[in-house]
């Protein structure tokens, strides 16, 4: 088993460095606390890196990353990532988009209840100047009041969710969704932004690209309501700053609460100086539990790569991941994951690789093909197999690939399945997404399961007779294994499987002892 070096450019939570450390597969190297020129000299090994917004991956640093196969920017934003440079070096970028999800969303709460009551205005002038005026600081309900919310993904949606509970009325603009994902909600989807622009509460929600940055200028300021409150907790230029200043200046805009800006830190921006503007210094993932996650996330996302398993949020493989709709990426993710599963359960040369997709993702079944033979060929081929190259080379090694689309799905909203033929049998792994992003497998070969995809899994087919679990306890027990999860799934003809995920490696010896078992009728071991 080679190892893998995994580089970390940046701090992170100890979490994400606890996670790394204890896999037996990977070396970690915390080059957090070096200067950036020193980072460059170490990093030539390196085979994935982790950054974060100190880290300029630009071409001084993809020069020196000569091994480089994969990068995580721990966080959201890539600004400071060449991914062109990535991508033509073959380096996949990955980012983690959904670690600060609710920090966010709780922000953006936040900002708007100080935009309808000027909190931080009332306390300046209460702790600071010590004078006590409260018919000074009237404020406005957000019962009842009109919220406009650009964007509708992760962040977006939950915003609405909790203005909802306000007693707000929210109406969304966001071309990339179907309306259907906001209606189900309660919140009104509108394709003519001009509706957003007649709302007492207008927030953002989006990345920022072309088509966003300066979505909010002078001219939809002007065809706002008169005493609008803006807030902006996502990414710096999405407003315009000077048609915000004018805006808020003349009193159009009675009240903003923003938390990022177009060039930071903003320690002597002109918004500054107004008193009706509510500001923070990029805080929307400053919490606690925020950065465990996103250290959690990208150090998952770091191993994934490590092990070829997949490369989650990828942001410039040949297929966009991030110009599909927001609820399909997982699929292909898990895709990947599952075929590279079976691989490890099928251990053989391989003379077929299917897949069926059900549902609404059945129209993007050719790409998830491609998934599925990087995942499946990654063991036997390692890093030669990629997503341009990945069907060539399975036509080279003669093997059969195909997909089957069903556009409606009786057991689930949407389900992927992917089935391996090799020289010693047929394994078929079936699977879905949950609440957009929570991935499961529910069927191996004919038996129902409900697990997630990750860890260190021992799968053992057993004829189903009293005792079966006990032994395979007893017998790790034995090897000093502990069992984290053990998921059972029962036959129609008196057998049965088992998935036990397990917090240490699985050797050879304790596989061949698992076998000997009287209840075993086969055992592998995999590692996703």
């Amino acid at each position: 088993m080679s190892v893998k070096k995994i580089i970390i450019c940046d701090a992170i939570h100890e979490k994400g460095f606890q996670f790394l450390e204890k896999e037996s597969d990977v070396e970690v190297i915390n080059a957090a606390a070096l200067p950036k020129d020193e980072l460059l000299k170490v990093i030539a090994d390196a085979d994935i890196a982790i950054t974060r917004s100190p880290t300029a991956v630009d071409s001084k640093f993809l020069e020196a990353a000569k091994n480089l196969k994969a990068l995580v920017r721990a966080g959201v934003g890539v600004d400071n990532v060449d991914l062109d440079g990535c991508s033509k070096r073959g380096i996949i970028a990955m980012n983690v988009p959904t670690a600060n999800t609710l920090a966010a969303v709780e922000l953006t709460m936040a900002h708007m209840l100080s935009c309808a009551r000027s909190f931080t205005n009332a306390n300046n002038h209460l702790k600071i100047e010590r004078v006590w005026k409260r018919e000074k600081w009237y404020g406005i309900e957000l019962y009842g009041k009109k919220l406009g919310v650009i964007g509708f993904g992760n962040i977006g949606s939950r915003v609405s969710v909790r203005a909802k509970a306000f007693g707000m009325d929210v109406v969304t603009y966001d071309p990339y969704i179907e309306p259907s994902k906001a209606t189900d909600l309660g919140v009104t989807y509108t394709e003519n932004f001009d509706d957003i622009l007649g709302c007492d509460f207008i927030t953002i929600h989006t990345p920022k690209n072309k088509e966003t940055v300066g979505i909010i200028s002078h001219d939809e300021v002007a065809k706002m309501k008169d005493g609008v409150r803006l807030i902006n907790c996502a990414r710096g230029s999405l407003y315009d700053e000077t048609a915000l200043y004018d805006g808020l200046k003349s009193g159009k805009i009675a009240f903003a609460g923003i938390d990022v800006f177009s060039y930071e830190p903003a320690t002597d921006h002109p918004l500054l100086d107004l008193e009706n503007i509510c500001v923070t210094p990029h805080l929307g993932a400053n919490t606690v539990e925020s950065q465990e996650k996103i250290a959690l996330q990208a150090a998952e996302c770091a191993l994934y790569a490590a092990r070829g398993v997949s490369y989650p949020n990828a942001l410039n493989l040949p297929i966009k991941t991030e110009d599909l709709p927001q609820d399909i990426v997982p699929y292909m993710e898990l895709m990947q994951k599952m075929a590279y599963f079976a691989a490890q359960v099928n251990r053989a040369q391989i003379k077929s690789i299917r897949i069926k997709t059900e549902g609404e993702v059945s129209q993007y079944a050719k790409s998830m093909l491609t998934f599925a033979v990087v995942g499946a060929l990654k063991d036997s081929v390692g890093d030669k197999i990629n997503y341009v190259n990945a069907t060539y080379v399975a036509q080279e090694k003669n093997i059969d690939i195909s997909f089957e689309e069903i556009p409606h799905s009786s057991s689930y909203h949407n389900k992927a399945t992917v089935t391996l033929t090799t020289q010693k049998g047929v394994t078929t792994i079936a699977g879905t997404v949950f609440e957009e992003v929570e991935q499961r497998i529910v069927n191996i070969n004919g038996f129902g399961f409900d697990f997630k995809p990750k860890g260190k899994m021992i799968v053992f087919k057993n004829k189903d007779v009293p005792g079966a679990i006990a032994g395979i306890a007893t017998l790790l027990a034995k090897r000093n294994i502990n069992i984290a999860d053990f998921r059972l799934g029962r036959g129609k003809d008196d057998d049965a499987m088992a998935v036990i995920l397990v917090d240490e490696a699985i050797d050879k010896q304790t596989l061949n002892e698992l076998n000997t078992l009287d209840s075993c009728l086969w055992v592998s071991y995999a590692i996703l």
